[in-house]
């Protein structure tokens, strides 16, 4: 038995980022500083991409993405159902309308063929979401956005550290935009970052995140990814520019996005570490497969032998002959032995919000509500011991037992 509760997720925080946390602290300068800039260069770097910008959440990048690419009221934009909520309402938050499509049974990201479909006139954007990191199919719908000339918005809120035949996630299309939710391979308490190649997208994205500011055009002492002045004692001012003057203008409908200084330098130390994040998480992962390789009432993720994982969760299918009802009893039953679990993820359109707006039933989308009703996410963080996954297995092939034997 377990002499200690398993969480479903746990954050890996180290002396390093706590050192880079308190750097920042005694620096003064809170906000809007190096420790954004260092880290958006650095995670740009790493997923290929040649601008970065940091947000407050990887909804917020999502938003200001679709806002930069001029998507608005009477746009269409295709989407997955089978995913975390955030990513079909900020098409809403812009006035646009999701298309869902079905999902493939094996990758459960979107099916290529469906996708292709489901494009109209007034298609203005994919939005395709690697779900529970897994970057399947990301090269067939740029493939598909680049013959029909609409790009292509990658969520890979949940894909760092992640890559499909040697490209990385967020390389991926026109834009891509990763979260750093505690859950998250790497973390900033909450946070996200968009990243292009696409100077004039990466532009607006700095001047949405901070209330429509206009750009400096790189004056004197400044840097030229930076979009707000300094802060001193006499207030904000920038080399160059009047202290009434850019930081009180405001030339487009902004947001208050911004990632603090405090954020980003708990992120910078996490990229340095992802590496060892990545390995620690395949790891865990290993254990799980081989644990559950041989339980036949369980379905383990499908994984592109041309992808490389960073394991965002770990999440697994009963059979097919298995209710949503038994699955809720086995999550139930799991948690009562102090194991965290959950069920990831609800369809989308089955929300009540979505259902009453749209009219969407159950049926519409069938694989994607048959795969949602047996899905069950098990504790998965860099730390776990082996102790615990196979506590964490022997529980759960027991409860799976149990639910067969009160058929």
């Amino acid at each position: 038995m377990s002499t200690h509760e398993i969480p479903l997720s746990k954050p890996d925080i180290t002396s390093l980022e706590i050192d880079l946390v308190t750097t920042a602290l005694r620096s003064g300068r809170l906000s809007i500083g190096p420790m954004q800039e260092q880290f958006e260069m650095s995670l740009a770097a790493r997923v290929k991409r040649d601008h970065g910008v940091a947000c407050s959440s990887g909804t917020a990048g999502l938003h200001m993405a679709l806002l930069a690419l001029g998507i608005g009221p009477g746009d269409e934009v295709i989407t997955t159902p089978f995913s975390f909520i955030a990513s079909s309402n900020v098409i809403l938050y812009v006035g646009a309308k999701p298309v869902f499509v079905d999902i493939d049974p094996m990758s459960l990201n979107m099916d290529p063929s469906k996708v292709e479909d489901a494009i109209t006139p007034r298609t203005k954007a994919i939005l395709a979401v690697e779900t529970f990191g897994n970057p399947m199919h990301m090269d067939a719908y740029e493939q598909i956005a680049a013959r029909h000339e609409i790009p292509m918005v990658e969520d890979c809120c949940e894909a760092l550290g992640c890559s499909l035949k040697g490209r990385p996630a967020g390389s991926f299309g026109r834009v891509g935009v990763f979260g750093f939710y505690p859950n998250k391979q790497i973390t900033t308490g909450e946070g996200g970052m968009v990243v292009t190649d696409d100077k004039r997208l990466a532009d607006i994205c700095r001047s949405l995140r901070s209330q429509g500011r206009p750009l400096p055009s790189s004056p004197v002492g400044t840097s030229s990814t930076s979009d707000a002045p300094a802060f001193g004692m006499g207030g904000p001012g920038v080399a160059g520019h009047s202290a009434l003057g850019s930081w009180l203008t405001h030339e487009r409908l902004g947001y208050n996005y911004r990632m603090s200084e405090l954020q980003a330098a708990l992120g910078v130390g996490q990229i340095r570490r992802l590496d060892q994040i990545v390995e620690a998480r395949q790891r865990v992962a290993g254990l799980y497969t081989r644990q559950l390789m041989d339980a036949h009432e369980l379905m383990l993720p499908t994984i592109d032998p041309q992808a490389v994982m960073s394991w965002f969760v770990f999440v697994l299918r009963l059979s097919t002959e298995y209710s949503r009802e038994e699955r809720d009893r086995v999550i139930a039953a799991l948690r009562r032995h102090d194991i965290g679990a959950a069920d990831y993820f609800p369809c989308i359109h089955l929300q009540p919000f979505y259902r009453e707006r749209f009219g969407y039933r159950a049926g519409d989308f069938p694989i994607a509500e048959s795969v949602s009703a047996r899905t069950l996410a098990v504790p998965f963080f860099n730390t776990m011991t082996e102790q615990d996954v196979d506590f964490v297995c022997r529980t759960l092939k027991l409860m799976v037992d149990r639910e067969n034997i009160q058929r």
